[in-house]
């Protein structure tokens, strides 16, 4: 038996696969480049670990008053480069923990909404790339502070900013950790 040429199917698949090598390339320049973006103008922005000069930069461009750590890694070198440079910039800087394996509990982003709520803008989040841990502290900050859209809390959470939620995979935790938040925020 004979199968027919699936002629037809060349360009869409060549349109999606090229559209997801241009995702793919847009996260890979991103934590290439820091992953810094602006959430929302004059109050919330977002990066990977920011350099000691990072701090400073975004210090002088963008007014930053707090610096959210949410790393939990040990506190080597990038912490005490990223403490000083606070410091010397009259930044306050918060440390919040969070795993990007496993699930935040409720009750910690409840505390972490509050945290940011509270904290002196602008404000930034960052991590270690600016992708899984950020991107849902953005989301809680997007959906619980500022009471955006759902879809824009959701969008904090994407491949535009590293992010791939793909079930059974550790980072997974990161999403499954937004979706059982934004159910206690009344979208």
């Amino acid at each position: 038996m004979r199968f027919p040429r699936l002629a037809f199917l060349k360009w869409p698949v060549g349109l999606v696969g090229g559209f997801a090598l241009l995702v793919l390339a847009h996260a890979g320049i991103g934590q290439l480049s820091g992953n810094f973006h602006e959430v929302i103008p004059g109050e919330l922005y977002r990066s990977a670990q920011p350099t000691g000069a990072d701090v400073q930069t975004y210090a002088h461009a963008y007014g930053i008053k707090t610096i959210l750590n949410l790393r939990d890694e040990k506190r080597t070198g990038w912490y005490t480069e990223e403490a000083e440079a606070a410091a010397r910039n009259g930044i306050t800087l918060i440390d919040f923990p969070i795993s990007s394996s496993k699930d935040l509990p409720i009750p910690d982003a409840q505390r972490l909404a509050k945290l940011m709520a509270d904290a002196p803008k602008p404000l930034l989040i960052h991590c270690e790339h600016g992708s899984n841990r950020t991107g849902l502290a953005s989301a809680i900050y997007v959906g619980a502070v500022s009471k955006f859209s759902e879809a824009f809390a959701e969008f904090q959470l994407s491949p535009y900013f590293g992010h791939f939620a793909i079930p059974g995979f550790s980072r997974y935790a990161v999403y499954r950790s937004w979706d059982n938040f934004e159910e206690t925020i009344g979208f």
